[in-house]
């Protein structure tokens, strides 16, 4: 975990010192298509596990559910943040 956010970090960091960089401009041509080819093999890991694919049952009713409570909780703090700002904004 630690090793990802510092290699976040450091991806943020080398591209605030480097933003004037003009060949890295044509960097974010490209992160779609890797993201794409990370997603697509993500699937064949997936798809090639003989665990996952005998309880993609369970596995989706507890993803819809967490996906489920994600988008509630999402909507609920929006709403009141809208709310929030209204008020402020009115007086």
């Amino acid at each position: 975990m630690y090793t990802i956010l510092s290699i976040m970090f450091l991806g943020i960091i080398s591209g605030y010192i480097f933003k004037n960089v003009s060949a890295l401009k044509n960097v974010e041509k490209t992160i779609s298509i890797t993201i794409f080819a990370l997603l697509f093999i993500l699937g064949i890991s997936v798809g090639s596990n003989k665990m996952i694919i005998n309880n993609l049952g369970e596995f989706g009713s507890q993803a819809f559910i967490i996906a489920l409570m994600s988008l509630s909780g999402s909507l609920l703090a929006t709403a009141l943040i809208i709310k929030l700002f209204r008020k402020g904004g009115n007086k």
